[in-house]
């Protein structure tokens, strides 16, 4: 019963926490904001988690468990509510766009964006209750895994534990899964659905700056998270010990790798009374102990750095197939959801099931991980081999004439156009401009998403025809050897990621078997509290802030300043993304490697 509770609340953690990750860019075009903002939003979450970890993960292991994660889940669910609170206090998303729907079949075109009133900076700073929504679910989710973990392996067989650990991390596994598709479900659907005429919107799913109805997924997640509550709040304190660890000492594999220390001569069982006045006179000597046994602290720096790496792959993943093979937000979500997650699920179900099989050690558990990560490593350097060119977009990535590279020619000089902002248009010459302005355009027929724009002198400038020029609303298609290429990368990346994560579980069961039966709740707090403060707030931030000195043109708001960007260099995108993957990667076999020559970790 305590299986299938925590696996729910794994699920509904991870389908929540997936989910935010799939409306990144619905978040950074609803508030106008940076990448690197973005990074602070998705990092507060272990913001949360830092606040309390280290007390509950300690103090929590003497108490009711089950009761604890109860509340926790409870807290997610209030968090995930006051996220997509903002839809519901603020007004409703203004498209910066230059184009005036005409009243008429046939109307002269205004250069001058529709927009006239400033947004008043209390509807901008609506993403400050994200921040504290998504610290709030951090710090709901904190005793979720060290007490949930450390319950089952103090209560189940040896033998046992690892195939239920597995079992718990695969379903962790299949909620990112519903998650993505869920975001994929509503990033289909435009943010204001039901307030406005959807004939009136000029833009499409696949624009940069359509937004999804980011705020009806929470509320799903936010359902579902407060559901999975329920079951701890009947489960006992304790079960029968196992007779297989009855006998509380070290197995002589374990004797390689745990050194006794005096502390562990009057450690307070768990069974006995809580004494918290003498739990915290003995915190101070027990984290001592915790980090003078080598294998942990060597395991802690590893794991730090491949989060780092994982976690800003994950975060921005969706947002690099968008930008680098056109595809749209709901599209990127769904491959990440049916096509990535499965692949990771399955191999960290493997990996369990190949732990018992061949009845892995410590030594056998750290060997396969090791291998498998040096294996996933040499398979991830394909991914620079992978690629497409930038878009042809005028003045951007291509010239009017073929000599300076700039936004304004002689073709759209009388115009007096604006360099600021996104309103994409489609040449009869394949060259995407980024506003009809800027293409030279002085007419437009038609309505909605059908706009029809004439007389546009820049397309004529590298595009011999006479007689009438038009540009269609909308960003020009990528290319089809562009399209070719996409599928070997999903391929690619389906192939590495089951590779990686093979050695997931058994890398997880190093970890709880290197360490003291009495350490181990504070050992994967504080593992966890690591991982998160030094890898999960700052890799957001920081890939963001590498994947905004990408952006060729920035949104502006109305009242001044940038908002988030529109269209990337997708090369420089591409070599700054795979450069810090790849670094980091490499760096977080060698430590283990190194101390595993001679047969010693």
């Amino acid at each position: 019963m305590f299986l299938a509770a925590l696996s729910f609340a794994y699920f509904a953690k991870a389908l929540c926490g997936s989910y935010m990750k799939s409306t990144i860019t619905q978040l950074e075009r609803r508030f106008d904001i940076p990448s690197s903002l973005i990074g602070v939003l998705d990092g507060s979450f272990e913001i949360g988690n830092l606040l309390v970890i280290a007390f509950v993960s300690y103090f929590g292991a003497k108490l009711h468990r089950p009761k604890i994660i109860a509340v926790g889940c409870i807290l997610m669910s209030l968090g995930t509510f006051l996220i997509a609170m903002p839809h519901f206090i603020t007004g409703r998303y203004t498209i910066e766009t230059t184009i005036r729907s005409p009243v008429n079949s046939t109307n002269t075109l205004t250069p001058c964006p529709v927009r006239t009133s400033a947004e008043s900076s209390w509807n901008v700073s609506m993403w400050i209750y994200v921040l504290l929504g998504n610290i709030l679910r951090g710090i709901g989710e904190t005793p979720v895994q060290p007490l949930g973990i450390s319950y089952i392996d103090d209560y189940a067989q040896s033998e046992n534990a690892a195939v239920y650990i597995g079992c718990v991390q695969t379903i962790a596994i299949i909620g990112p899964v519903f998650g993505y598709l869920l975001g994929s479900l509503c990033a289909k659907i435009y943010v204001d659905i039901g307030y406005v005429d959807m004939d009136m919107v000029t833009i499409t799913s696949s624009d940069a700056r359509w937004v999804g109805a980011w705020w009806l997924g929470y509320l799903i997640a936010g359902v579902i998270t407060l559901m999975s509550a329920v079951p701890f709040w009947f489960l006992p304190k304790s079960l029968p010990i196992p007779v297989d660890k009855h006998d509380r000492s070290c197995t002589p594999d374990q004797t390689r790798f745990i050194k006794d220390s005096p502390i562990m001569t009057h450690k307070i069982r768990q069974e006995e009374p809580a004494n918290l006045y003498l739990m915290a006179n003995e915190f101070v000597p027990t984290l001592k102990a915790l980090f003078g046994n080598p294998v942990y602290t060597i395991y802690l720096c590893v794991t730090i750095l491949q989060f780092n790496s994982l976690i800003g792959m994950v975060t921005y993943k969706p947002k690099y197939i968008e930008q680098h093979y056109g595809q749209s937000a709901s599209k990127a979500n769904f491959f990440m959801g049916m096509v990535n997650i499965p692949a990771v699920a399955v191999g960290m179900f493997s990996g369990g099931v190949v732990m018992k099989r061949f009845k892995m050690g410590v030594m056998g558990a750290a060997k396969f991980a090791f291998g498998t990560s040096l294996l996933g490593f040499f398979l991830s350097l394909l991914f620079l081999a992978m690629g497409c060119e930038n878009s042809k977009v005028a003045g951007l990535t291509v010239s009017y004439t073929g000599y300076e590279q700039s936004l304004f020619s002689d073709c759209n000089s009388r115009c007096f156009c604006s360099s600021k902002g996104w309103d994409p248009v489609c040449g009869e010459n394949g060259i995407t401009y980024v506003s009809p302005c800027l293409a030279g355009c002085t007419s437009a027929s038609g309505s909605g998403i059908n706009i029809t724009f004439d007389n546009c002198r820049c397309v004529g400038v590298s595009y011999i025809k006479s007689g009438n020029l038009t540009a269609i609303l909308g960003k020009c298609p990528h290319r089809e050897s562009c399209d070719k290429v996409f599928p070997y990368f999903m391929a690619l990346s389906v192939l590495s990621s089951f590779i990686i994560s093979l050695g997931g579980t058994p890398g997880f069961m190093l970890l709880v078997r290197c360490i003291k039966p009495e350490l181990k709740s504070l050992a994967l707090g504080i593992h966890t509290l690591a991982t998160r403060t030094l890898a999960g707030i700052p890799a957001p931030i920081y890939f963001g802030a590498i994947i905004d000195t990408t952006c060729l043109q920035w949104g502006y708001k109305m009242c001044g300043g940038k908002g988030a960007c529109r269209i990337y260099d997708t090369s420089k995108h591409k070599i700054g993304f795979a450069t810090f993957f790849f670094l980091l990667d490499k760096q977080s076999f060698k430590p283990l490697g190194t101390r595993m020559q001679g047969g010693d970790v």
